[in-house]
């Protein structure tokens, strides 16, 4: 399973510029690929590319081609890009259904219209709810939970539907670090299922985490690219307006201080 671009380019309507352009990126079978930048630097709208919303919904002209899994989806209706990848969005209230009563209703509603067994939807949906650890709202009304707990409830929503593709644009920004946590062993657990997975994050940690490989975007074109832990580390990053891992700003400020930091490295060990 591959998600490819190549020469993608992408300009909103009413534009005089493209928000992305020259993007090649190729996504594998159960890869997670980081994408970082600062506000602004086309994230948002690669990720809404990549998962077929632009130009579909938002109207726009595109360049390039996107395939999943060696086929052009240039022609393809919404619905059945929907049955192949799947998109998480930073605010919850854009992706929860407004329409279920309780969570497990809206966690259920993916499968549901994928016309699976009824069996299948309860399994899938339990299982959804178990991973993030939220089991003990599935009866609660989705409209009256916090930002946070609806984040989790959507993302239990994208698992249920196991997606052989996955683009999440800051899946954890209302989350705190126990909710970041369990939404990145929820990515990791998809990822060794053999999703292929695109992760737009503003949290460095979560991608040094889980992406082998990571691209930083700089004005919509992609400034660096490469293994996460060069990219996370390059000093350029900082000037495109990327705050570092904690790990590369711990080690560089004992760098400054003139402190070895493999010496804390083996009083830890």
């Amino acid at each position: 399973m591959t998600v490819r671009l190549h020469g993608i380019g992408y300009r909103y309507a009413g534009s005089a510029r493209p928000a992305i352009e020259g993007i090649d990126l190729d996504i594998g079978d159960g890869e997670v690929v980081g994408l970082v930048g600062p506000s602004e630097s086309g994230k948002s709208t690669l990720c809404l590319v990549v998962a077929g919303l632009a130009p579909r919904m938002v109207g726009g002209r595109i360049r390039g081609t996107l395939t999943l899994d060696g086929e052009d989806v240039d022609d393809w209706p919404m619905h059945r890009l929907a049955e192949r990848i799947g998109i998480g969005f930073q605010n919850p209230s854009t992706q929860l259904s407004q329409v279920a009563g309780t969570v497990f209703e809206e966690t259920a509603f993916g499968p549901m219209n994928l016309g699976l067994p009824r069996d299948e939807v309860v399994a899938r949906t339990w299982q959804a709810l178990s991973m993030l650890r939220i089991e003990e709202l599935a009866e609660r009304d989705p409209a009256r939970l916090s930002g946070g707990q609806q984040q989790l409830v959507a993302m239990a929503g994208l698992l249920a539907m196991r997606p052989a593709h996955l683009v999440l644009d800051e899946p954890t920004a209302q989350l705190d670090p126990a909710g970041t946590r369990l939404v990145g062993d929820a990515i990791a657990a998809l990822a060794a299922g053999g999703a292929s997975i695109l992760l737009a994050e503003q949290k460095t940690d979560l991608v040094a985490a889980l992406a082998g490989r990571t691209i930083a975007l700089d004005g919509g074109r992609m400034g660096l690219a490469g293994p996460t832990s060069e990219v996370l580390e390059d000093p350029r990053l900082e000037e495109l307006g990327v705050i570092p891992p904690s790990a590369v700003r711990l080690r560089r400020a004992l760098e400054r201080e003139g402190i070895d930091p493999s010496v804390l490295a083996e009083a830890a060990s």
